[in-house]
């Protein structure tokens, strides 16, 4: 069984909706101290108030966008201000659907910042050797099976997704030995509360799942096996969590 302590600390981005938020309730739930980073303030607050033990979830509200090249600090400040750091979950993103002939380099870049952009650059600050644990460490970063799939009007967010997944395999060759682990995992479809159920889209595509689309939470449980030492032989790998739809 996986377990942790609050002396184990997990920052996990993304953290006031969806993935990210189940991540987060999932280690608090687990023994863990959670930082969670997110854009809306009332959605952080009603993470404290759902978590197991409010008193091991910290809030961090911060748009990862606003200074990119400052994230590399700013994660070297939460260190300061909560001690170092067991693992790192780059779960915020964005969905971007637009076709290739129509896509502006404005939107690109865009879809670009919060989906690979600022995922590296808090990645970099997490493997600054005075902010993690050492041996044992991991990042975790959320892609997609677009990386997979690459369907049509995705040119944006599968594109920034591969690099993501890419990138992440460069820095788990290149912190291996000091016994940092970092993986991708590339879900596919997911139930959300946003999801119109009723949508001819919704119904098709649900046609196409044999088990049902996905839960939070069958995301959320491989993330924190990822994060454990029950994953202390996994890096530098990209997992697709699909059920035989790819």
């Amino acid at each position: 069984m996986i377990s942790f302590n609050a002396e184990q600390r997990f920052i996990v981005t993304g953290a006031s909706s969806g993935i990210g938020e189940g991540v987060a309730l999932l280690l608090n739930e687990l023994g863990a101290s959670v930082i969670a980073i997110g854009r809306n303030e009332e959605r952080l607050s009603a993470l404290k108030q759902k978590a197991k033990y409010p008193e091991n979830m910290f809030l961090e509200q911060k748009d990862l966008t606003e200074d990119i090249g400052g994230l590399p600090a700013y994660v070297k400040a939460l260190k300061e201000k909560y001690g170092k750091f067991q693992g790192l979950v780059n779960s915020a993103g964005v969905v971007c659907v637009i076709p290739a002939k129509n896509a502006s380099l404005f939107e690109i870049r865009q879809t670009f910042d919060i989906n690979y952009f600022s995922a590296i650059m808090l990645s970099q600050g997490f493997l600054d050797r005075r902010v993690n644990i050492g041996n044992g460490a991991s990042i975790v970063s959320l892609a997609s099976i677009s990386v997979k799939v690459c369907d049509k009007g995705q040119i944006a967010y599968a594109g920034s997704k591969a690099a993501l997944v890419a990138s992440m395999k460069v820095m788990a060759k290149e912190v291996a030995s000091q016994g940092v682990r970092i993986n991708t995992i590339l879900p596919s479809m997911i139930e959300t509360p946003m999801q119109d159920k009723d949508s001819d889209y919704y119904i098709e595509m649900k046609a196409k799942y044999p088990l049902g689309f996905g839960k939070v939470s069958d995301v959320a449980n491989f993330i924190v096996f990822l994060l454990s030492d029950k994953a202390k032989w996994i890096t530098g790998q990209d997992y697709i969590i699909d059920c035989a739809t790819y």
